[in-house]
């Protein structure tokens, strides 16, 4: 199983997906057809290709795409001439269906279906991981907020502490200053002499 790419987009794919995609228009494919064509050869999803053509690619080809679509009816009417004109002119004018072009026909609506299926379970898989993730984000949200009350009574504490501890520094200071005076007194001769406390 080959990885999916999800990296940026380089100018050499979006020019790549505009030349299949116009190559399918002018040929009267589909479009989901191109971008699964594109997917295989650049390793990336349909719904990847397509999102990129109609966000960013489509805008710059308006002028291509509208002669793709000439084209496109222009080769519709020369297939429609020619089957008139193999049909011969006075037999109806509308063509013979053979079993082979209604297999065709089937076979391909099968793997259009088939490709839709596919596209339609990736974009509910796609659904389910954005929900876990809004589930996460709220989740590492509520955490966030939790951890920004526990810092703050953590910092309303660490103040106190230090307020505490600087008023404590200062009594001691104080009592230091108070026990280290020193008193006098005179003697009898008047001199003055050290009391000890």
């Amino acid at each position: 199983m080959t990885s999916v790419r999800q990296d940026a987009w380089t100018q050499d794919e979006d020019l790549l997906l505009a030349e299949i995609v116009l190559r399918y228009i002018r040929e009267g494919g589909t479009q989901l057809q191109a971008f699964e064509e594109v997917g295989r050869r650049l390793s990336r999803t349909a719904a990847a290709c397509g999102f990129r053509w109609n966000s960013y690619v489509r805008k710059q080809y308006k002028e291509a795409i509208e002669l793709a679509k000439k084209q496109r009816k222009e080769v519709k009417k020369e297939r429609t001439q020619l089957v008139q004109k193999e049909a011969g002119q006075g037999e109806d004018k509308t063509a013979k269906l053979t079993w082979q072009d209604i297999i065709a026909f089937l076979q391909r609506y099968q793997q259009s279906s088939a490709q839709y299926q596919h596209v339609m379970d990736e974009n509910r898989a796609l659904k389910r991981d954005m929900e876990q993730l809004q589930q996460m984000i709220t989740k590492l949200q509520l955490e966030k907020e939790r951890l920004q009350k526990e810092l703050k009574a953590v910092q309303e504490d660490y103040k106190t502490f230090i307020g505490i501890m600087e008023r404590a520094r200062k009594m001691v200071i104080l009592e230091e200053e108070q026990t280290s005076k020193v008193k006098f007194q005179m003697d009898r001769n008047g001199n003055l002499e050290k009391i000890e406390k």
